[in-house]
């Protein structure tokens, strides 16, 4: 069966999940049937524009509406994941804050919005996180025994898997590699930090530093030779490789898979970061790790969504039912004690 083949619910012989990738631009929609014999296959793919700027109800009722949509096409689904841009709290599928989306989305109750507007159980995960889970279970890292994704899009997202399991951490933010600090006297993240690898190697920053509009305008400027665009690309690839070292070094994973944008550009961007990654390495013999571009292309965070309401595929799964700090302890503060 293809990715994005639609199966008549009929032939329905496993657990089906919903994925809905919610994207700045688009909402990425995908079901995927899963079972213990054979490995999960996406048999239903969607999309629609998000919304943005209407604001978090409106941007909810595209979700439900798409979802319903998907159920409809193929068969009851047995729950249903949300891949989103930002951090929520684990414990209550509140909204901690979404980058690249405006709107009072602060305390935005999404989980509760959307499991009574789907009628299933809801689960919640970071969109590079659920990137990462799609590409280590189906994707260009199955196999690999310690991975680590990063997404190169509006940001830098990221995640970890190690022995199948998709890793949190203590505060949920494991895999965060985006926001490693790679220049200290850098550009201001969006995150509040100073020189992570967001600031100074996301690929609209890569454009900006060549004076071009797109990402896509540079590649096209590296194509013909234009040598602004290739110091752009070179300064970008020497944080990546100071990052990516710093990845390798601390995880040791056997596998990096590099998705968004960047993933289709080839070994006209892949090369660049390969070699900046060798020129960092000394613990590790840099052939024993492998860059690969993302499969799933832009899929990948709906699948990756979908899987995460399984359960079974994600590591740290106390800190999904309420165990992780919130996110008033993350940020220092004493807890809301109410009133009696």
């Amino acid at each position: 069966m293809n990715v994005g083949d639609q199966v008549p619910a009929s032939s329905h012989r496993g657990k089906r999940v919903l994925g809905l990738d919610l994207g700045g631009t688009n909402i990425k929609v995908a079901v995927v049937e899963t079972s213990a014999e054979a490995t999960p296959e996406v048999v239903y793919k969607d999309q629609g524009p998000t919304g943005a700027g209407e604001g978090p109800e409106s941007v909810t009722e595209r979700l439900i509406h798409l979802g319903e949509v998907a159920i409809a096409q193929s068969g009851p689904v047995d729950g249903a994941g949300v891949g989103v841009p930002g951090l929520f709290e684990f414990d209550t599928g509140e909204v901690i804050f979404f980058t690249n989306l405006p709107g009072p989305w602060e305390g935005f109750p999404l989980r509760s919005r959307l499991a009574d507007g789907l009628g299933v159980v809801v689960n919640l995960i970071n969109d590079a996180r659920a990137f990462t889970l799609a590409e280590g279970t189906v994707g260009a890292g199955q196999g690999a025994r310690t991975l680590a994704c990063l997404t190169l899009g509006t940001g830098i997202g990221g995640g970890l898997m190690i022995d199948g399991r998709l890793k949190f951490g203590a505060f949920g933010i494991a895999g965060e590699l985006g926001h490693q600090t790679v220049a200290p006297d850098g550009p201001v993240c969006g995150c509040g930090n100073r020189g992570c690898l967001e600031a100074v190697a996301r690929p609209p920053a890569i454009a900006a530093a060549a004076d071009k509009s797109t990402f896509e305008e540079l590649l096209e400027g590296l194509a013909e030779g234009d040598p602004g665009s290739a110091e752009a690309l070179d300064t970008a690839a020497y944080y990546l490789g100071i990052g990516l070292a710093n990845v390798i070094t601390m995880f040791g994973p056997d596998r990096i898979v590099i998705g968004g944008g960047v993933a289709t550009a080839g070994d006209m961007v892949f090369e660049p970061i390969r070699e900046a990654v060798r020129n960092r390495l000394t613990l590790v013999p840099p052939e024993a790790v492998s860059i690969v571009p993302a499969l799933l292309g832009a899929e990948a965070g709906a699948i990756g969504a979908a899987l995460s309401a399984i359960g079974s595929p994600v590591g740290d799964i106390e800190f999904l039912q309420g165990e992780i700090p919130s996110a008033q302890m993350r940020r220092g503060e004493q807890p809301d004690s109410g009133s009696d």
